[in-house]
């Protein structure tokens, strides 16, 4: 048994290494790490393949080995394919953490070499010559962290402070990460994007710096190789750049097929102009136009990246920037009707200003109908001063009043520019003491508008130390369906907040979420998982979910789940065992060895990974605690 078993680890390992033979340059500040990394692993490529055909016999010590360093060797695949085509800019602003990364993977793999007695296996005295080299390599490796380029942490230090670089610091930034043509910066923004959607925008609050980085590199490229990196001639330049350029195809909406002047990213992480997909929303529609898949939510991201991508290949090309609609000089010039009917708007604000109450209470009514309506009511509203004399009113004695302001406030938060004016005018603890004492469409509403608020990054922090996570789980379980997912959705974008995540796990998110994940009735499975996948990754959450009895209706979920929820279950699983032995023999237990081997077939690629991983432990787990016979 031990034989077969043993055999089947060296082929698994034989396919492990040729991953690492397949695996493309690496052009970024981790390019030694990840060159050293990739070459040790290749070097024990001879050992498993004079192993794989023979007979060799294994002790328990070898197959603990074996074992450990398969799992070792995932772990260091998945860093470097990470690396490789992530963002750039991000590992050179958490180069600390990626460092440490690399150390971890190579104290992992040394420690597995340990455990096998190579030196008494059947195999080639040179061969066993090489294992000992590359064993010896991963030891020098682990006591030692890699360099670190001091002169870049000088760069990034100064930008990250919003330091406005000279021209040589870009220039130095622009070669060492590589960003040196247009095709470069490319691929980074498409890697930005990317990040963006699969962190849920968790960057660790460095979002801003990156597009900072970003624009300045870009700016250099463009000036330094005006037209296709410097490749053509000067007559050809000249050709170029008065002939009609061919739109990007990343650069147009999916929906008109213009390009882009507002880019925004819906929850599917697509890409639209602004006003065509809020068309679209605004006619009732709650999928995705290109992919169809149903919107979580109906919030909208700007993509910094990709309109100031835009704006450099317009300025390169000769291009008038295409301009937003809405702008303020066309709501001075003056609209039509339809558009915006400011001489309304104007009475509306003369009653919120100096009526009665019952003139405040339906002028409120009426500015939140106006401002459902359409974008350019939303910005006239604005532009009347409403916003301030709305936040005074949320704390109105008047229900209705409340009710009307708050969620005037909501439809005018949809318009970006919006969020900003609501947030310096001091709206946030309002808007959370409406949550915490208002009527339920109050407290409904008021969950709402801080969901649109804490679209913006900053915001997740101030609205967190508002207090508004409480009175969110509060409404998680006593709101209507909409006011729970309205809860969920807004608790869920704070907890991308590292800081949330504490907050909310020491409120007692837990409970009332386990509680919705074991009700299939409730309808909010989905919101449930979500949450608990996002807050497992920190410590404290992880403990949380632990002493809530998690395992075996989260392996009932990953057994019959749909593939999102799957996904969330496999990696609640994974955050909660991955070093708990206790939590790992209740799996077993419970049959998760099937489910698990279920999901390596027919799960995500997100869920496949994690399964595997967790399949490895459980097996682990096998080999350290024979089962016993009753």
């Amino acid at each position: 048994m031990s034989n077969k078993k043993g055999s089947e680890l060296v082929s698994q390992l034989v396919d492990s290494v040729r991953e690492f033979s397949g695996l493309h340059e690496c052009r970024n500040i981790v390019k030694d790490m990840y060159g050293n990394l990739v070459r040790r692993v290749k070097l024990l490529s001879p050992l498993f393949e004079e192993l794989k055909d023979s007979d060799q016999k294994f002790c328990d010590d070898d197959l603990q080995g074996f074992k450990s360093l398969k799992v070792s060797l995932d772990l260091a695949l998945e860093l470097l394919i990470s690396v490789n085509e992530g963002s750039k800019t991000f590992q050179a602003l958490q180069i600390d953490k990626t460092i440490d990364k690399f150390h971890a993977v190579t104290t992992h793999i040394e420690e597995a070499l340990c455990k096998i007695n190579y030196n008494k296996l059947d195999i080639p005295e040179e061969v066993q010559e090489q294992i000992q080299l590359v064993h010896l390599q991963f030891k020098r490796a682990k006591g030692q962290k890699e360099f670190i380029d001091v002169q870049l942490q000088k760069d990034l230090a100064m930008l990250k402070k919003g330091v406005e670089p000279e021209p040589e610091v870009v220039k130095r930034l622009s070669e060492k990460l590589h960003l040196t043509s247009i095709n470069d910066l490319r691929k980074e923004s498409l890697a930005i994007h990317d990040m963006v959607i699969l962190t849920g925008g968790d960057l660790e609050n460095c979002f801003e710096t990156m597009s900072f980085v970003l624009k300045k590199i870009n700016d250099f490229v463009m000036l330094r190789n005006p037209e296709n990196d410097g490749s053509e001639s000067d007559r050809e330049k000249g050709f170029l750049r008065h002939r009609s350029p061919i739109i990007p195809d990343d650069f147009r909406c999916p929906i008109s097929l213009e390009l882009m002047k507002d880019p925004v990213i819906v929850s599917t992480g697509q890409t639209y102009e602004r006003s065509c997909i809020q068309k679209w929303l605004d006619a009732g529609h709650k999928t995705c136009p290109k992919t169809q898949q149903t919107l979580l939510h109906t919030a909208l991201t700007p993509n910094y990246v990709l309109k100031s991508l835009i704006a450099l290949w317009c300025d390169s090309n000769g291009i008038d920037l295409p301009r937003s609609q809405g702008n303020s000089k066309n709501i001075k010039a003056g609209r039509t009707g339809s558009e915006c009917d400011q001489t309304a708007i104007n009475a509306l604000l003369e009653k919120l200003t100096n009526g009665n109450l019952g003139d405040q209470r339906a002028a409120a009514g009426e500015l939140r109908l106006l401002a459902k309506r359409n974008s350019d009511n939303r910005i006239c509203i604005a532009e009347t001063g409403a916003i301030p004399i709305l936040v005074e009113l949320l704390s109105s004695r008047d229900s209705r009043t409340q009710e009307h302001a708050v969620t005037a406030l909501l439809n005018l938060s949809i318009h970006e520019a919006n969020k900003g004016i609501i947030v310096s005018v001091g709206a946030i603890p309002e808007i959370v003491d409406v949550l915490k004492n208002g009527s339920m469409e109050a407290r409904e509403n008021a969950a709402a508008t801080l969901f649109s608020l804490s679209v913006v990054d900053e915001n997740k922090v101030a609205i967190g130390a508002a207090g508004a996570i409480p009175p969110l789980i509060d409404l998680l379980q006593e709101g209507t369906p909409r006011g729970k997912k309205d809860a969920a959705t807004a608790i869920f974008n704070l907890c991308i907040y590292q800081g949330n995540k504490v907050r909310a796990v020491r409120a007692g998110i837990v409970t009332p979420l386990m509680r919705l994940v074991k009700d299939a009735s409730s309808g909010m499975m989905d919101e449930a998982l979500a949450i608990l996948a996002i807050i497992a990754g920190h410590y404290e959450g992880k403990v949380a979910i632990g002493q809530a009895n998690p395992i075996p209706v989260l392996v009932e979920v990953v057994r019959t789940g749909s593939p999102r929820n799957r996904e969330n279950g496999i990696a609640i699983l994974w955050c909660v065992c991955a070093n708990d032995i206790s939590f790992l023999k209740i799996m077993k237990v419970v049959g998760g060895e099937e489910v698990l081997k279920e999901l390596c077939e027919n799960g995500t690629d997100r869920a496949k990974r994690k399964a595997g991983s967790l399949m490895e432990l459980l097996e682990q787990v096998e080999l350290a605690e024979p089962v016993v016979n009753l």
